[in-house]
């Protein structure tokens, strides 16, 4: 018979105090495995490697909000999954601070031969400044992930959206290249083309996508650390340019576009893809009709530069502007990735969703078993633009 202890008793045991494994079990984080009928909560030693993953994380500097989705399965491989991730997270928050350590040691050095070297100082702010980026770090590539599986795994259109994108290039004119945004790098990861003689810039304004990219492509390609909105190179470096889902991201699509044509060369072209006001819609009714207080995106992104409006943007920058649309839908038969997917979203959902994650996920899965599936729409394609108007 498997041992079971009071709430006093496990939280002794844990080493933390009973309000906080009463605000956890009141907030739905760590409920306990079972409630006497006089109410008193019991708690078995399953419960403490739930705690484990809940106190680790949160040291680690996650929000109670990200914790509840890395705690929707409770089985021994899923604990493998978190010792893994905290093993991780822990080897790269020691490599920054020893960076820091190291930052700290030089300053000191240079104020001791009475020599402050303001360089030095804005780094060592810097690096005292980011506590969070490991974090950040995990959460693009986490979101990231989430939405190319999901399209990766459900999507009819077998040829997958980065193959077919790639395919759209035109290589025998690129020699100087960049990409913004590059994300996680899917893009080049099946690259058949021969770079000998080409320059291919990968740019993200996300320093941990930078440096996953980096590990996964060597050093056949060059990597910036920079913002779409201010590339920093000269005039007419590039012939070509690709921006993918990228540009409705611009703080000012019009600067941003503005930017894109000083670098490119007269005869350059960008590559430039978005989706309409259909993409995916399915997906928000679903979650609406969970509950309609949840918002997946702060913006309606298509608004900013989409399929309906994006040609009437960009002729002005360009002389000639081709769409090419992508056809393709999802169907969907297993709730975990569409899950992971809407908490990748940028809205509001992680407020809402979280305490509900596993009210959510019958949800989901029933849908899926009365449908034989949950089919979503796709509406995506790309602008091939030529020839930049210079402004």
């Amino acid at each position: 018979m498997e041992k079971l202890y009071t709430t006093g008793q496990f939280a002794k045991l844990a080493g933390v105090t009973i309000r906080t494994i009463r605000y956890y079990d009141k907030i739905g984080l760590l409920k306990p495995s079972k409630i006497l009928d006089n109410g008193y909560r019991q708690y078995c030693n399953q419960d403490l490697i739930t705690l484990q993953k809940i106190l680790s994380l949160k040291e680690l500097g996650f929000s109670l909000e990200e914790i509840y989705p890395l705690l929707i399965d409770d089985n021994k491989e899923s604990f493998k999954e978190s010792l893994k991730l905290q093993s991780s997270l822990i080897d790269q928050k020691i490599k920054h601070l020893n960076n820091l350590k190291t930052a700290i040691k030089n300053t000191e050095k240079l104020l001791n031969r009475q020599n402050i070297s303001w360089e030095k100082i804005i780094e060592l702010i810097n690096l005292t400044n980011d506590e969070d980026f490991l974090i950040r770090q995990y959460r693009n590539s986490k979101n990231l992930s989430a939405r190319i599986h999901l399209h990766d795994t459900f999507s009819y259109n077998q040829q997958g959206w980065f193959p077919w994108l790639f395919e759209q290039i035109d290589f025998s004119t690129v020699y100087r290249l960049l990409e913004i945004g590059c994300g996680n790098g899917k893009l080049w990861e099946n690259n058949h083309y021969n770079l000998r003689n080409r320059e291919i810039f990968l740019s993200d304004n996300s320093e941990g996508m930078i440096e996953e990219v980096k590990n996964k492509l060597g050093n056949d390609y060059n990597y910036i650390l920079a913002e779409g909105e201010n590339i920093p190179f000269k005039n007419h470096y590039f012939d070509t340019i690709i921006a993918n889902h990228v540009l409705f991201y611009f703080h000012d699509i019009h600067n941003g576009l503005t930017e894109i044509c000083r670098v490119l060369k007269n005869h350059g072209t960008l590559y430039c893809s978005t989706y309409s006001k259909k993409h995916l819609h399915q997906i928000v009714d679903i979650v609406q009709q969970f509950d309609d207080r949840i918002q997946l995106s702060k913006d309606v992104l298509p608004d900013k530069f989409g399929l309906e409006n994006g040609e009437e943007i960009l002729k002005h920058y360009f002389q000639y502007v081709e769409l090419k649309k992508y056809d393709d839908h999802l169907l969907i038969t297993e709730a975990k990735p569409l899950i992971d997917y809407i908490l990748s979203c940028h809205g509001n959902q992680k407020e809402y969703l979280a305490p509900r994650l596993k009210e959510f996920q019958i949800y989901i899965e029933k849908l899926i078993n009365d449908h034989n599936g949950i089919r979503i729409e796709k509406d995506c394609g790309l602008f091939i633009c030529h020839h930049p108007i210079r402004k």
